[in-house]
């Protein structure tokens, strides 16, 4: 018997065996996604009127639409509890008003400007 830790052979190939943090398959993490999705989903109308953004629900729901399927394409268990836990503890201090109401409307800033790299960019913009 192997070692805890100790890797796999598989066709030339080594593998490693790792323990998941918490869903032991995909349909698993899955279900804790959309647990966490609806979690969010019904907080949404509070965390409007708690903290008096200048959104309206529909578009808060839109965007935490638009946050979960931005991760869609990930596989790995692992990954996605990481995300689901990081996803929990924001929903906490969310929920117990430990954020300020800019920490909630970074979540709408789309676009960045990108700053300027090269010497003639920064003088133009002013910035050397």
């Amino acid at each position: 018997m192997a070692a805890p830790g100790a890797g796999v052979r598989l066709g030339g190939e080594f593998m490693r065996k790792v323990k998941p943090i918490f869903s032991s398959n995909e349909a698993e993490a899955r279900q804790r996604v959309i647990s966490l999705y609806k979690a969010w989903y019904r907080q949404i109308p509070y965390i409007v009127h708690e903290f008096d953004i200048p959104k309206s629900v529909r578009q808060c729901r839109e965007k935490l639409k638009e946050e979960f399927v931005k991760n869609k394409d990930l596989k790995d268990v692992r990954i996605i509890d990481a995300k689901v836990i990081k996803g929990q503890m924001d929903l906490v201090e969310t929920k117990k008003m430990w954020r300020q109401k800019h920490h909630v409307m970074n979540y709408f800033q789309d676009t960045r400007n990108k700053q300027p790299t090269d010497f003639l960019s920064k003088f133009y913009a002013g910035r050397e």
